[in-house]
């Protein structure tokens, strides 16, 4: 009798609605309810275009995106984003420099002109060229990035002035840029890399609407799972 009525009680469990899962390069309903861009269909690279100008050359692999020869030096979504959660999945080869662009102001000098977090095979040291640093700016807190052949999960919150950047569901990066306000200032001695005629910039001063991207820096990097949700103005 006691074990008919313990079944009678996880009956409801099983027969419950699961939670749904999407595939790769797919949106849950849930994401299309709260109103989730899907900007990698996992097929082709429609939505993208390199910084240049140039279409797109390199090939989609096991459904991820391919930055190594794209045709330019960041391969950018064609539509302009201000605040939004952006999140992606990331795997490198075993040695590997590329990066996430952000809020990049001028296509034709994303070095300048826009926001990189950073992506590496960068070992344990915390510096800001380490993955996932505010690149050049302001070093991640801890070294939460898998091994090279593994996919990182990235979550990058930017709304106004703040930034945050989570790696597998931890946060390493936290900044304000209006923190930034002198030309040149990062959180180690020395000006960032940042220069407008020549001249170091100040990052509270950076255009707050740009393109996003992942960067060509001549080695294999796969992109996958790119989601975006645009944030509501404050």
């Amino acid at each position: 009798m006691m074990k008919r009525f313990s079944l009678l009680l996880l009956l409801p469990f099983f027969l419950s609605p699961c939670l749904t899962l999407a595939a790769d390069n797919e949106l849950t309903p849930e994401e299309q309810k709260e109103g989730w861009l899907l900007l990698f269909n996992g097929k082709d690279y429609t939505g993208w275009i390199n910084n240049n100008g140039k279409p797109v050359v390199s090939q989609v692999e096991d459904g991820a995106m391919q930055t190594y020869k794209c045709g330019g030096y960041i391969l950018t979504y064609d539509k302009l984003f201000g605040d939004f959660i952006l999140t992606c999945d990331v795997k490198m080869d075993k040695t590997c420099n590329s990066g996430i662009f952000l809020r990049i102001e001028d296509r034709k000098d994303p070095v300048n002109t826009g926001f990189e977090i950073q992506v590496g095979t960068t070992g344990e040291k915390l510096d800001v060229h380490a993955h996932g640093a505010l690149y050049d700016v302001k070093a991640p807190s801890k070294a939460a990035g898998k091994e090279p052949g593994e996919w990182d999960h990235f979550e990058i919150k930017f709304a106004g002035s703040e930034l945050s950047v989570k790696l597998n569901g931890e946060e390493v990066v936290k900044a304000n840029l209006d923190d930034y306000s002198e030309p040149g200032k990062r959180d180690i001695d020395g000006n960032h890399k940042f220069t407008k005629d020549g001249k170091p910039r100040a990052l509270k001063d950076f255009a707050r609407t740009g393109s996003i991207g992942f960067q060509d820096h001549d080695h294999k990097c796969w992109y996958k799972n790119v989601k975006l949700l645009p944030l509501e103005k404050k």
